[in-house]
């Protein structure tokens, strides 16, 4: 894609990373996840593993489950990796019942690069079926017997419910401030990921300074990976992203790259955003617009160095943890959430 100077300028000054080193080195343990996550979507009711075998096998790198596999492996995994597992099947189901729900809200056509569910099946089946998930995932994370993974898993679903609904009361709005918006994904999207890291310390029993660092890791993991999404929604294309481009401004999503684009042309397009974000008048070329005015005004090149500054806090939150390949691995994982919006 082509870039504005200044996003051109963020995206070579800064380290690509990548996924594949750390896929690799789960790639044992990940079967083992992903052999349980086929087998506990199974059930006698035919549309339920029907619609869940339709996300699920379009789940790509499995980011959030890798996290916890990768969690447990990087601290050594003292009380083995049974529990490890189980989480991170756990974290599969509860993200895929969000995703089959936000889909519904958000009225989208794609998911991960397909047909979504809902259009597929309708949306009662959709939603009670991410309602089986949840179920899934509560019922592995009690096999653990690991009072404290479950507790934090728990957690962490009732906050991403916050993290939706807020995001929803303030979806047209655009007096929303960035402190306002950080705190929306931080709950929606990043508490996941530190949840994920953090259970899998903890499913591995690792010590408090580890749990600590990989919870902390993977909040500003996910504090990053979700404003490189929302670059890619001006910046990207639909197969990057696993959605249609725009969908955001199409659904009238004030995100970060907007909000910066509209501070940054305040009082000549002020009557552009009025009209298509608080009063919600949109056409397919007021998306064209928006998105001149996020790649002109260097709202882009804003977000994308946002978003390292929290890649940099993650790897920061690993001192802690021992020298050793995976905390190499994860390490490059925290540049590549950013770099593949550059």
């Amino acid at each position: 894609m082509s870039l504005p100077l200044d996003a051109v300028t963020v995206a070579e000054a800064r380290p690509k990373g990548d996924v594949e080193s750390l896929v690799r080195l789960a790639k044992d343990d990940m079967a083992v996840v992903d052999a349980l996550i086929v087998e506990r979507m199974q059930s006698d009711v035919p549309v339920i593993p029907l619609l869940a075998e339709h996300i699920v096998s379009a789940g790509g790198k499995r980011l959030r489950p890798l996290l916890t596999i990768a969690a447990a492996r990087a601290v050594g995994a003292p009380n083995g990796m049974d529990a490890a597992v189980r989480l991170a099947a756990s974290v599969e189901f509860i993200h895929t019942a969000t995703l089959l729900h936000d889909d519904i809200v958000d009225a989208s056509d794609l998911r991960r690069g397909k047909v979504a569910a809902h259009l597929i099946w309708g949306a009662p089946s959709s939603v009670l079926v991410g309602d089986f998930l949840f179920a899934r995932a509560f019922e592995l994370m009690v096999e653990t017997g690991q009072m404290r993974a479950l507790g934090i898993l728990a957690k962490a679903s009732s906050v991403i419910s916050e993290g939706e609904v807020l995001q929803l009361t303030r979806a047209h709005d655009l007096a929303l401030d960035e402190a306002t918006y950080l705190q929306i994904i931080s709950a929606k999207t990043a508490e996941l990921f530190a949840a994920a890291a953090e259970s899998g310390a903890v499913g591995a029993g690792a010590d408090e300074i580890a749990v600590q660092a990989l919870r902390d890791y993977g909040q500003n993991l996910g504090l990053a990976f979700q404003l490189a999404d929302d670059a890619l929604d001006y910046g990207g294309q639909s197969a990057a992203l696993g959605k249609n481009t725009g969908d955001d401004f199409r659904e009238g999503k004030v995100t970060l790259p907007l909000l910066f684009a509209a501070e940054r042309t305040a009082g000549r397009e002020d009557a552009f955003w009025d009209r298509t974000i608080n009063k919600g008048q949109r056409t397919e070329d007021d998306f064209r617009r928006a998105r001149e005015l996020v790649l002109g005004s260097g709202a882009l090149g804003a977000t994308i160095e946002t978003a390292y500054r929290y890649a940099d806090l993650a790897k920061a939150a690993l001192e802690p943890l021992p020298q050793s390949d995976w905390r190499t691995a994860l390490e490059l994982l925290a540049d590549f959430a950013v770099s593949r919006a550059a």
